[in-house]
Order: structure tokens, then C-alpha cells, then sequence
């Protein structure tokens, strides 16, 4: 891509991974990397607009059916599509049918927007990791062949070692730390054609392993925090995104809108969004 591109739009569809979990902010909300990506376009681009619809917990075929027609009607210059992981790490998951939503997705988004991303998902070192890897394996090679297919492009995050580095992982070990985001954001910005700012494939330095008394008590606090209450959830079919709609998306009108930066004559970084009126359909 043309180095220094410009951008005016982007929507992001997803779960938790691009909803920004755990990137909390002090106000209990989520930022993560597609906030940061689009603060750091609209410090570029005058009238910049962005809308996340990404809710935790969604499989591929609730993204399709609850995001896709809402990102593909706003008509963005990028749209980030992130999903079918969580169908992975399910205990029974068809990859046959998250192939098809997945396909589905990319062959309505692609014709939508200027640029569609998707990505290989990093994925924390672990057993819990080399127990679902085939199925993941099995989806990020599906992702490779849409994208070839589409013209879409191919953020790696699999495949770079540093950010399968548990200090980059929150204490669920579900999803990313701040800096972790950090890194996403800058593959993505990268990957837009835009100078690089960072190397987010840096490997962190090498840090003294914690004792065994150590790691057998974060065993402990996961699982009685995040493990017991994950299989809970499976074993009664709820979702921790249920009831959740994305953050820039409304229930009443029934359809996303667009946020825009708080302050247009600041330079720098956005520090807040303001919505962009919207009407009902009629």
C-alpha cells in the first residue's frame, strides 16, 4: 500500500478481542487497539469518523448477523473483521459452519469499504493453546484464503512470537494487556501503509521466571475467577456479551452511527469522541 495513506473512516467488527478487553479505563471502560488505531488516523485526517461495533463474547455467526449488515451500510474507508476464535475454544465447534459465516462476512464487507483487514489472531503460549491450535490453525489458514480471494488484507499476529508472551495477557489469559493492544494498533497502522512508529514485534526483555509457589497461585485465582465462571457460561449457554450491543451502536434506532473526534482543532491524539447525529430508518 501507499506509504502515508489517508483514511476518513473506520468501523470494527468483532468480539472482546476488538472491543478492547482487558484495556480497562478508569472509567470501567474497554479502550483497546481499534480505539487507538482510530485516534491516531483522526490525528491525520480532518472529519475522521469511526464506529466500534465489536461485543465480547460473540461467535462468527452473531457477528454476521448482528454487525455485518450495520458495518457494510456505513461505507467506511477500512473495516477490521475479527472473529470465529471464540467458536474455536469451544468444546464442540463446526468449522464447517464457521468457515461458511465466516465467508459469508468477508463476500458482504469487501465490496462495502475501501479496505478490508483481517487477522491471524495472536495466541498466548500454553496448554491451553496447543490443545484448540489445530482448529485455529484451520481458521487462520480460511482467513488467508478469503483475504487472496477478496483483496483484503492480512494482519499476522499469530505469527509473531512476542505477542504470545504471557506478560502480554491480562490475568484472564483471555485477552491482551494495554501494551499489548498497543502492539495491535501499530500492526494494523502498518499494515494500512502508514509509517511505522514502534516495532510491536519486539520481543519484551528476559524476565526471571516466577517460583512454582508463585505460578500455582495464579493457577489458583484464574480458575476462580475467570476459569469456573467461562465453563459456567458454557454449560448453561449464556455469553458474557449477552444483552451487549457495541459501543457504537444503537438498540433504539436499530442500526451503528458514527463518533467523531470531541475536539477537531486539537492536534495529536484524540483524547474524546463525540456521536455524529443520526436519524431512524424509515
Amino acid at each position: 500500500m501507499e506509504m502515508n495513506a489517508s483514511y476518513t473512516s473506520l468501523v470494527a467488527v468483532g468480539d472482546s478481542f476488538t472491543e478492547g478487553m482487558s484495556d480497562l479505563l478508569p472509567d470501567g471502560s474497554y479502550r483497546g487497539w481499534a480505539d487507538v488505531l482510530a485516534g491516531r488516523l483522526a490525528a491525520r485526517s480532518p472529519g475522521f469518523r469511526y464506529a466500534n461495533l465489536a461485543v465480547r463474547g460473540k461467535l462468527i455467526g452473531q457477528i454476521v448477523d448482528e454487525q455485518v449488515g450495520a458495518a457494510a451500510a456505513m461505507r467506511a474507508d477500512v473495516v477490521t473483521l475479527v472473529g470465529g476464535l471464540n467458536d474455536t475454544l469451544r468444546p464442540s465447534c463446526d468449522m464447517g459452519l464457521v468457515r461458511a459465516r465466516l465467508e459469508e462476512a468477508v463476500e458482504r464487507l469487501a465490496p462495502s469499504c475501501g479496505k478490508l483487514v483481517l487477522m491471524r489472531s495472536p495466541g498466548r503460549q500454553g496448554p491451553v493453546m496447543e490443545r484448540f491450535r489445530p482448529r485455529m490453525e484451520e481458521l487462520f489458514s480460511l482467513v488467508d484464503e478469503l483475504a487472496a480471494r477478496h483483496d483484503a488484507a492480512v494482519v499476522d499476529l499469530y505469527g509473531a512470537p512476542a505477542l504470545g508472551d504471557p506478560r502480554l495477557w491480562d490475568v484472564d489469559r483471555l485477552h491482551l494487556t494495554a501494551d499489548g493492544h498497543r502492539r495491535v494498533a501499530e500492526a494494523v497502522w502498518q499494515t494500512l501503509g502508514l509509517p511505522p512508529e514502534s516495532d510491536w514485534r519486539a520481543r519484551l526483555p528476559a524476565a526471571v521466571p516466577p517460583s512454582w509457589a508463585v505460578r500455582r497461585v495464579a493457577d489458583l485465582r484464574f480458575a476462580r475467577r475467570h476459569l469456573l465462571p467461562w465453563i459456567g457460561r458454557r454449560l448453561t449457554g449464556r455469553s458474557s456479551g449477552d444483552g451487549r450491543t457495541g459501543a457504537q451502536y444503537s438498540a433504539e434506532l436499530g442500526r451503528a452511527f458514527w463518533v467523531t473526534p470531541g475536539n477537531t482543532g486539537a492536534p495529536g491524539p484524540v483524547a474524546t469522541w463525540r456521536r455524529v447525529d443520526v436519524t431512524p430508518l424509515s
